[in-house]
């Protein structure tokens, strides 16, 4: 009987060693995963960055480029008055 108890022990003893190493190399798939998360969100948050930066620079030369358009529209109108009358 005890050969058969110290059998049954070496063979949970070694479920538990497969076990232990599933979960080891699932612990270190996640830690890999996460790492490649953690990258990509730094990159999307630069890119985001980046791209709010150029929408407020493209804002800024838009508003520029309507008050000039705006100021050429106003001469052209003050020129055809002046020659009218």
């Amino acid at each position: 009987m005890t050969n058969h108890h110290s059998s049954q022990s070496e063979h949970d003893a070694g479920k538990t060693a497969t076990e232990l190493e599933r979960i080891a190399k699932h612990l270190t798939d996640l830690q890999v995963k996460l790492e490649q998360l953690e990258q990509e969100n730094r990159l999307l948050h630069e890119r985001q960055e980046a791209l709010v930066a150029e929408r407020a620079s493209l804002v800024k030369r838009n508003e520029e480029a309507r008050t000039r358009v705006e100021g050429m529209i106003e001469r052209l109108k003050a020129l055809e008055l002046a020659g009218i009358s």
